[in-house]
């Protein structure tokens, strides 16, 4: 799930320095502000293309972020029952 977290921070930040002309930093920073549902009003999609595939990224990109923040909650709750039953 990291692996799929991580590929999916790279295409955006490729995506947006590409099709975008932004720096890979600032738009690094806006893949990550998107799948964490921060607010940032740093970049924004220029192009018809661009928004287009905010949206699919942004729907995508949570959904994944979620699913890893449950995973990793999930283990640490396991762990926590097997210290507690020792």
């Amino acid at each position: 799930m990291l692996g799929l977290t991580v590929m999916i921070l790279l295409s955006g930040t490729i995506f947006y320095s590409i099709m975008e002309g932004f720096s890979v930093v600032d738009v690094l920073y806006f893949s990550v502000a998107i799948l964490t549902t921060v607010d940032s009003e740093t970049l924004e999609p220029v192009t018809d293309f661009g928004k287009i595939f905010t949206i699919l990224y942004t729907i995508t990109g949570i959904g994944v972020m979620l699913s890893l923040i449950l995973k990793v909650s999930m283990q640490m709750r396991n762990k926590q029952k097997q210290l507690e039953m020792k």
